[in-house]
């Protein structure tokens, strides 16, 4: 899709004002869990505004069609598979034609396990070339490509009919896919594929930014909750730290619709708290904070007691600042 001029996207954002003027939202991977409740919690929390459901599969989703016919005016239901480009094209098509822009895209799709195909490792001997690939393609290259395809349409729609400014892409991650907090191994195919949409997502966020479009990258960490995709991993997951949907989704968007554009390319847990890209860095923050305090109270204490010696002089306090 081709870049537009600022007289196009102005006759465009007019075109389409006066019956999209409550926003448009995307939500990619809207089936089922986290993806179902950020598409319920947008259609109720505006009551103007539109939203866009995808999933590979929306007949099979009784909670979309049970939603659409609640929302019948206001939501959108559109095929997407991930892994086939072609229907990602055809949605960013769909959604052109029908709304002209986007002020948010979620992209909720992930997957963990699937019974007989996939499942997380637990050693480096059931590491399978197609597990890792499935993965990959599922929990990075396809949120990627979304991206790819809705980014003129987000371009639209950045401050128009919301009282956000900038249009949002937040892309759910896991704190599983910090580098810096892989203590205790395993899961091989999901870290390292959350490894990747965050580095993809990073990337995405500074092209933004050096082309100065009005659209800020955001990840977000739902914490642990209670969905079919979690479920077989609950056991040891403490009460208080298993999320209902509705908690989660409730602080996440808090999280978007509270976002700034210096808030590109971070990544977020659900508390709003922003995740480091590494725990090294974070220590290395700690480290040169401490530096910096030794290095002044070292001066402090230097210049106090040459004084007491020597006594203070004009000459003397020139001296003393200059080391």
């Amino acid at each position: 899709m081709a870049s537009h001029s600022p007289r196009f996207l102005s006759l465009t954002r007019r075109a389409f004002s006066s019956s999209h003027g409550g926003g448009v939202s995307m939500v990619q991977g809207a089936s089922r869990g986290i993806g179902l409740e950020f598409v319920k919690q947008l259609l109720e929390n505006n009551d103007k505004g539109h939203v866009v459901a995808t999933c590979r599969n929306p007949d099979a989703s009784t909670g979309l069609i049970h939603l659409k016919d609640k929302f019948a005016d206001r939501l959108k239901i559109l095929p997407l598979d991930l892994t086939v480009e072609s229907s990602i094209e055809a949605s960013a098509l769909s959604i052109k034609e029908t709304y002209g822009h986007l002020n948010l895209l979620i992209n909720a799709s992930g997957i963990l396990s699937i019974p007989e195909v996939l499942q997380p490792e637990t050693t480096l001997n059931k590491v399978e070339k197609s597990s890792l690939m499935l993965a990959y393609e599922v929990n990075a290259v396809g949120p990627i490509l979304v991206i790819k395809h809705m980014w003129p349409l987000l371009k639209v729609g950045a401050g128009f009919g919301i009282e956000r400014s900038p249009a949002v892409v937040a892309s759910l991650s896991a704190r599983v896919g910090s580098i810096g907090d892989n203590r205790v191994g395993g899961w091989h195919s999901y870290r390292s594929s959350k490894a990747a949409l965050n580095q993809l997502s990073k990337t995405v966020s500074v092209e933004f930014a050096r082309k100065k479009d009005p659209i800020v990258c955001i990840l977000l960490h739902p914490g642990t909750v209670d969905t079919d995709l979690s479920k077989p991993f609950q056991k040891n997951v403490p009460k208080e730290k298993l999320f209902s949907k509705e908690f989660s989704v409730q602080k996440m968007l808090s999280i978007i619709n509270n976002v700034k554009r210096d808030d590109n390319g971070k990544f977020f847990a659900w508390d709003g708290q922003e995740i480091p890209w590494s725990r090294e860095h974070r220590h290395f923050k700690m480290f040169a904070i401490l530096v910096w305090t030794v290095d002044i109270f070292l001066k402090w204490s230097f210049g106090t007691m040459v004084r007491v010696i020597v006594g203070s002089n004009p000459s003397l306090d020139l001296a003393i600042a200059i080391f």
